[in-house]
């Protein structure tokens, strides 16, 4: 009857701790891929919870001002990286572009989802980048071996680390 028990407690123990996991699972990236992909719209990366979406320009004040932003934004996918869609970037209302990462390189975007309106979550920070990783951006973009070897200064810009998007449909 003891052994019983046992058995059967050590049973529903795992039968718990593996729906969990599961569960985790679906609530946390809904499309895993790389390259192009025939349905671009949906969700990568972890699933975005709430309605509440701050303005780029809110977020650039936030980021100059005390160095870091953490929210949701909305905006346009400009360029994606063409390798396997680890990086894009998108354009801001000051002019300048932003270049938006994935948090652990934990998701990849389609490299055919240029121009799709986009909402994310994550953070913003102010970075400066390197020449040699601006080099590797420039690669990635497929720009020729002459447009990389003109890149000769570090680049300061805001840069955001993402930890979940949702691709929305061209209207």
């Amino acid at each position: 009857m003891k052994k019983s028990f046992s058995i059967i407690t050590l049973m529903a123990g795992m039968l718990v701790f593996s729906c969990q996991q599961k569960a985790e699972v679906a609530e946390t990236t809904t499309y895993e891929v790389v390259g192009e992909v025939e349905t671009v719209p949906g969700n990568y990366g972890n699933i975005l919870q709430g309605e509440e979406i701050s303005s780029t320009a809110e977020m650039i004040s936030q980021v100059e001002s005390s160095g870091e932003f953490s929210g949701k934004i909305a905006g346009e996918i400009k360029e994606v990286c063409t390798k396997k869609g680890c990086w894009f970037s998108m354009d801001l209302p000051n002019g300048e572009t932003m270049r938006v990462t994935f948090k652990d390189y934990g998701f990849f975007l389609p490299t055919n989802s240029q121009g799709f309106p986009i909402v994310m979550e994550g953070v913003a920070t102010l970075t400066e980048t390197d020449v040699e990783t601006l080099r590797h951006y420039a690669e990635d973009q497929g720009k020729s071996k002459e447009e990389v070897q003109a890149i000769t200064e570090p680049e300061r810009k805001i840069s955001f680390e993402a930890t979940g998007v949702k691709i929305k449909a061209k209207a």
